[in-house]
């Protein structure tokens, strides 16, 4: 196998660079953070960026866990892959993780500075400071199961082909990682109550929210809800067409993965009966 680095200090564009390298080389599959990517999948490893501490952060990119670098390594072999990126903060650290995965080193070399202008090493390390973002190069959909809850930003990348024309190089994810100094972005279960109520209580046909439950994981949250319901509406298609507007409103809104959504009904009022502002 064929290995190019792409090496440069931490928070000048890296993975946001990673495609367009990727694409110059014909290179298909991506390691960045202690994530196996090819084009728009994350196929094995875990991201650094969900430690909780810097430390952590680091073990986790250069692969220090060895079933974490089995993972990788045997999906490499698994699908035939000629030609590996691997990026990092240094030749050394590059280096490690091409070592780590039973590479002897690395046969190509290429630096942020090769590929980018000052300016724009300055103003993605000025983002990285102000606002404590950073890239994954992958979409944000794929990643909303292990990021649910840390400001996943989608962010299409193009390239300009002649005048006036531009190639779409893919969709890239800008998350805060848990370990940013800006600290853990988080929900209170209040909050997101008040968010739900107000969508469920803009559909007609909901009286009123009897019960509310959010439980939050790993992978996302999962709510449960009862309902009263004014008499006359078809209950399955009501029920169906809430679940799928609060599990999209979530998503845009707050960018939880929700991985379920209970409704029941327990109760009928008739049409009469107004709403009571509590």
């Amino acid at each position: 196998m064929y290995i190019y680095a792409l090496v440069g200090p931490s928070g000048t564009g890296k993975s946001h660079r990673a495609l367009w390298v990727a694409k110059e080389h014909n290179i298909e599959y991506i390691i960045d953070d202690g994530l196996l990517i090819k084009g728009n999948a994350v196929l094995a490893g875990k991201s650094a960026k969900r430690e909780q501490t810097r430390i952590g952060a680091v073990k986790t990119a250069v692969l220090t866990d060895d079933q974490h670098a089995f993972e990788i390594s045997r999906m490499l072999k698994q699908c035939g892959a000629e030609r590996l990126l691997i990026l990092g903060t240094s030749d050394g650290m590059v280096k490690k993780i091409a070592g780590r995965l039973g590479f002897p080193g690395v046969d190509e070399t290429i630096y942020i500075q090769d590929i980018s202008t000052p300016y724009e090493i300055q103003q993605a390390l000025q983002t990285r400071k102000v606002q404590g973002k950073h890239v994954i190069p992958v979409p944000t959909m794929e990643l909303k199961k292990d990021f649910s809850g840390l400001m996943l930003d989608p962010l299409n990348i193009l390239r300009k082909e002649g005048t006036g024309n531009y190639e779409t190089m893919g969709e890239k994810s800008v998350i805060r990682p848990t370990y940013s100094y800006l600290g853990r972005y988080t929900i209170s279960d209040y909050a997101i109550y008040q968010f739900v109520e107000h969508v469920t209580l803009s559909n007609e046909h909901v009286y009123k929210i009897t019960r509310f439950r959010a439980e939050k994981t790993t992978s996302g949250i999962r709510l449960e809800m009862d309902l009263v319901l004014y008499y006359g509406c078809n209950i399955p298609q009501e029920l169906d067409g809430l679940r799928n507007k609060i599990i999209q409103e979530l998503d845009l809104y707050t960018s939880l993965n929700t991985t379920a959504v209970i409704l029941t009904v327990q109760g009928i009022v008739p049409r009469s009966q107004p709403r009571r502002v509590e």
